[in-house]
């Protein structure tokens, strides 16, 4: 590059045409380029005060560089402005904001110039390359790309997708895969990011809709949307499990996911390195859906607790290792499948805790209620955990125990509510003992006997509450009376003044001042 005058004018259009094809993008992106560097070498010639641009004609080619003045009054800038007088002797309808021009002549490029100009043309390239990866990847996310492996670095993983370069770091490969440079490789497109170095299009191979998006290559019914992947869980290079199902009562989506011979499931398991998959029906009854979520297991009782989304299932002796699976991983994967918490337990041991509850509240209603083994034993078996529950029970619904009358179940009542306000009068006077101040008693989801538990172990104010941690609340008040979670909740309750917007000091001030004024 030596003269604006060395390229005749089709040339440079020609250039800019090259330019475009090479890099893939628009012709007019390279203009605008070429256009920059003639006028940042213009200013570097006459001035750079002075207010240069360069305009290449898009039919010719023929290159113009103007110097522009505006109109102004008052003027500010000599160099970029002219006053109005002087405008109106050139053009007599020139008014304040227009533009006048003069045109320069042609520059000569020295070297340094023409340098100057290439970096500005590459970095404007540079630019509009990134800007044109970032806008034809942004919308790709959720899809499936394949690459040639170009780098490989410290198990990061550089991939070029042609037009562009991914990368599958680490974390994000198959585990003991081995990927080599020139390696043909498919992966998941989960992010893409503009970042000042130019966008970055993160691919993973890990990832559990990696897995849904091989199936629905390799099963036309996905594609179609006659089955619908409703859950994916993955141990990456392992096991996994996926759900389906079928909008049409005719199409098996197992079989059509598994394929003639298994081949559809098999293009997916090689693919994904020998990971073994799990294709489990779909069902609109949770209970069900987790049976169906372990298996092979069977599976004897699902017992459900909505409020905490866990759920203890219960399994044959014989069936325990296989629900669990190698470290954990069939429990593992169905936990993550379903979206429950799930507790795996044998037929033995669900016996015996079922027995030693009952055993605990029939003691407890034997010796709240003062009845005898036979009448505690009946209400335990209808289902009755706490005295609040008697207490806040119906009449007509305890009379409907078996063995009950009315007189009886009134009896029963009677005494369970006697029970629960001597208890509670007995804890609000140790409440008083305690010096247990207000804000801590206002804690909500804090019961009394709590309260006195707090009390006791110096936890006297809703400050000396925040300071615990949630281990050591469920340590002091019982395990069993509070989960973790509900623990974290109130501690993070006790701790929001900790966290409050402190007022401006100008504010206060200006609180001050309208007092002042209001006396």
């Amino acid at each position: 590059m030596a003269t604006t005058a060395d390229i005749p004018r089709l040339e440079m259009l020609q250039v800019a045409d090259m330019v475009a094809r090479e890099k893939g993008i628009e012709r007019e992106e390279v203009l605008e380029a070429m256009e920059q560097a003639i006028q940042k070498s213009g200013r570097a010639k006459y001035g750079m005060e002075h207010d240069i641009r360069a305009e290449i004609d898009r039919k010719t080619g023929e290159i113009k560089l103007l110097r522009y003045m505006q109109v102004a009054d008052p003027i500010e800038n000599e160099n970029t402005q002219v006053a109005v007088i002087e405008a109106q002797r050139r053009n007599p309808e020139a008014q304040v904001g227009d533009f006048l021009t003069d045109e320069l002549p042609p520059i000569d490029f020295g070297r340094v110039a023409a340098q100057t100009a290439k970096q500005v043309i590459t970095q404007r390239m540079r630019e509009s390359e990134r800007k044109r990866q970032y806008e034809e990847f942004k919308d790709r996310v959720g899809e499936i790309v394949s690459g040639v492996v170009k780098r490989v670095d410290y198990g990061n993983i550089t991939v070029d997708l042609q037009r562009a370069e991914g990368v599958i770091r680490r974390d994000e490969t198959i585990p003991r895969e081995s990927l080599r440079v020139n390696d043909r490789v498919r992966a998941y497109i989960f992010d893409v990011r503009e970042e000042p170095r130019g966008p970055q299009i993160f691919l993973s191979r890990s990832h559990p809709q990696f897995m849904a998006k091989l199936f629905t290559q390799e099963v036309p019914e996905i594609y179609d949307g006659i089955i619908e992947i409703k859950a994916v869980a993955r141990d990456p290079g392992s096991r996994a499990k996926i759900a389906v199902l079928s909008h049409d009562s005719s199409i098996d989506p197992i079989g059509a996911c598994v394929g003639m011979r298994g081949s559809r499931v098999q293009a997916v398991v090689q693919e994904l390195q020998g990971e073994k998959v799990d294709i489990i029906p779909w069902s609109n009854d949770t209970a069900n859906f987790i049976v169906n979520a372990l298996a092979p297991a069977e599976v004897s009782k699902v017992l459900m607790d909505e409020e905490k989304n866990k759920t203890e299932v219960v399994v044959p002796d014989d069936q325990l290792s296989l629900a669990i699976g190698r470290r954990g991983q069939n429990v593992k994967l169905a936990s993550q499948l379903t979206g429950w918490e799930i507790d795996i337990m044998t037929e033995a041991e669900e016996s015996e805790r079922r027995q030693k509850d009952t055993l605990e509240r029939t003691e407890l209603f034997k010796a709240t209620l003062d009845v005898d083994d036979v009448i505690a034993h009946l209400l335990v078996a209808e289902g009755y955990a706490t005295v609040e529950d008697i207490s806040d029970s119906a009449v007509e619904d305890l009379a409907g125990v078996e063995g009950f009358d009315e007189e009886l179940a009134t009896e029963v009542q009677r005494r369970g509510r006697e029970y629960i306000e001597k208890r509670d009068s007995d804890l609000a006077a140790r409440l008083a003992e305690l010096g247990i101040d207000e804000s801590l008693r206002a804690t909500e989801g804090i019961t009394l006997a709590m309260l006195v538990a707090l009390g006791e172990k110096g936890v006297k104010t809703s400050e000396d509450l925040a300071d615990l941690a949630s281990d050591e609340l469920r340590e002091i008040v019982g395990e069993s009376a509070m989960d973790n979670d509900t623990a974290n909740a109130i501690i993070m309750k006790a701790r929001e003044h900790w966290f409050a917007d402190e007022t401006p000091a100008a504010d206060d001030s200006t609180d001050g001042a309208g007092d002042a004024a209001k006396a």
